[in-house]
């Protein structure tokens, strides 16, 4: 738990320093912040903005009817909504909430456990990291959406199944990119002479190099929200995710398989079905992309160089 602790010292850093400023500064990953914004009202604005038809049941879509044709924007449904009836813009609303939480649970753990293992590999070295990067090296042979698919499935449909996931096929990179980033740390001499005065591995760790090699974690782990969040939506589009009629994008999109090529003559008739889902997650994964982008740009020497 006291690598946990290092992490908000880290980030305090971070936030206390110019790079916030160049952050917001910064065109492409000012848009990403502005998109995230909107996203984050939207989702504590959803009892608002959707009050919840269901009591005790805020994430399920409220259904007019069962009829199988979906059914074009109106007043009822600014948005229209999917086969059986599903309210579009109710899914959209409430399942910004769901892609947060979904984003953020799968990075957050993934990142703590590629931190232990890759920390722990990094610093002992030798015989210990032998052992836990040939383990990581198994682990990353394996695709990573066809194992997740294979443990869902062993586990059983449901949205936290998916997220378990993606935890346990998401932590390897972490590892990597931290082994590399400690082994670098640990040369240097404010570290030695750390040790030399007698700081114990646990304090060398927490207090000297994590919170200096922990940034290109920051960096991948927001660029990795968003793909987790599409990960899932895939997986909700098979069929293995959130249970039927829950606020998830990707299981809206699953509604509209069917309609996606139209009527005969009219290949539009249903554009409603793909389009608003649609948008909506590829603009969340964007911005995540140009936020991570813009932390990669700015904490990379060569690129601040350039400017």
């Amino acid at each position: 738990m006291k690598i946990v602790r290092a992490i908000p010292s880290a980030l305090k850093r971070f936030f206390q320093s110019r790079l916030l400023r160049k952050l917001l500064t910064t065109p492409t990953s000012a848009f990403g912040i502005f998109l995230l914004v909107v996203f984050a009202v939207i989702a504590i604005l959803a009892p608002v903005l959707c009050p919840p038809r269901y009591v005790g049941h805020p994430y399920m879509i409220p259904r007019d009817s069962f009829a199988y044709e979906p059914q074009p924007p109106s007043a009822a449904h600014p948005l229209g909504t999917t086969t059986g009836q599903y309210d579009l813009y109710y899914g959209i609303v409430w399942g910004t909430r769901t892609a947060f939480r979904v984003g953020f649970v799968v990075t957050f753990f993934a990142c703590l456990i590629g931190l232990v293992i890759g920390t722990v590999a990094a610093f002992y070295g030798r015989v210990v990291e032998e052992i836990i990067m040939r383990v990581v090296d198994i682990f990353m042979t394996m695709p990573f959406l066809v194992a997740a698919m294979v443990m869902v499935s062993i586990l059983g449909a449901g949205l936290d199944k998916v997220m378990i996931a993606l935890i346990a096929f998401g932590w390897m990179g972490y590892a990597r990119v931290i082994r590399g980033e400690i082994k670098q740390v640990k040369a240097l001499e404010y570290v030695t002479a750390a040790r030399a005065l007698g700081a114990g591995d646990l304090r060398l760790i927490l207090r000297h190099i994590l919170p200096n090699a922990i940034y290109p974690v920051f960096v991948m782990a927001t660029m990795n929200i968003g793909s987790m969040v599409l990960t899932a939506a895939a997986l909700s589009f098979l069929g293995l995710g959130a249970e039927p009629g829950y606020a998830d994008w990707g299981q809206l999109i699953s509604y509209a398989r069917n309609w996606m090529l139209g009527a005969a003559g009219n290949s539009s008739a249903y554009w409603y079905t793909v389009i608003f889902p649609g948008v909506t997650i590829v603009l969340f994964g964007l911005a995540w992309n140009l936020v991570g982008d813009g932390f990669r740009d700015i904490m990379d020497p060569r690129m601040q160089g350039s400017r």
